[in-house]
């Protein structure tokens, strides 16, 4: 199964990452959401069988559970920042009129995970991003006054930025910037809309007209992880919502997809390192 990677304990974490390695990333996942700034260097980022091939001050959203990784030139130094952050953090500081949590809904709805705007709003995003940067690399390992107050207020004016680009769709979507398998795509979205549904190789093969061996294989090739795992990852996640809702874990197994509870607590306990309903 896909590796789960980073844990997140706080609201929300940054990091400032600027390296030239000769890293070869796997496919994985987080609990959390994250965003990434990219700032230089020769990458492509890949996230839910999509692409993308990244410009300086590009804004990628990574969503909880969205199975992504970076392909990166490593003779090109490779600089980015790095956001975590809590599913619960953006709820409790929404407002009414303010929903920090749109992008990330619209950018599922979309399946489109790329910000990539214009130089006069990119400008605007360039400055606080710079702030924030220089926030964290400032008052990093000392106790500068209220730094913890001021890094929240400008990661707040951040999203709320990222925000209002999403909201009015006031970034480029042009196919030039990414690629992507369309088939492979429709098959994503099928299954994640329909993950209650038999999501056999078998079932899914005979719904798009592939044979089984094609299937698996080109999958395999263009998202990084087996059909299997990508499904059973999905359900875990959507049997875990219902369970924070308060949800009987049996019942919520059951919506999630799973049909053998055996199975649901096996692949529960191996994704999360913990029984259902434990906090």
């Amino acid at each position: 199964m896909e590796e789960k990677k980073g844990y997140l304990e706080a609201d929300f974490k940054l990091f400032h990452i600027c390296d030239r390695q000769k890293k070869e990333y796997n496919f994985h996942y987080h609990e959390f959401k994250k965003i990434i700034v990219f700032l230089s260097g020769e990458v492509t980022y890949i996230i839910e069988g999509k692409a993308y091939h990244l410009k300086p001050w590009d804004i990628l959203l990574v969503d909880a559970f969205n199975i992504h990784k970076p392909v990166i030139d490593a003779g090109i130094t490779y600089d980015r920042l790095i956001i975590y952050v809590n599913s619960d953090f953006l709820q409790r500081e929404s407002s009414r009129d303010c929903n920090l949590n749109a992008c990330f809904v619209k950018a599922l709805e979309k399946s489109y995970n790329l910000i990539r705007t214009d130089e006069k709003i990119q400008e605007k995003m360039k400055r606080v991003i710079e702030l924030l940067i220089e926030e964290r690399e400032s008052a990093a390992g000392n106790d500068a006054y209220g730094k913890d107050i001021l890094k929240k207020s400008l990661f707040l004016e951040f999203l709320v930025y990222l925000n209002r680009i999403f909201v009015v769709d006031n970034y480029d979507t042009g196919n030039y910037s990414y690629a992507f398998d369309s088939k492979i795509t429709e098959i994503l979205d099928y299954i994640n809309e329909n993950l209650d549904q038999e999501l056999s190789v078998k079932s899914i093969s005979e719904k798009f007209f592939l044979s089984k061996y094609y299937l698996m294989h080109k999958f395999k090739d263009e998202t990084g992880y087996t059909l299997h795992n990508y499904v059973t990852v999905k359900r875990c996640k959507k049997a875990a919502a219902y369970i924070a809702t308060g949800m009987p874990v049996m019942m919520a197994a059951k919506k999630g997809g799973f049909n053998d509870y055996t199975s649901f607590l096996r692949s529960y306990k191996k994704i999360y390192k913990k029984n259902p309903g434990e906090k």
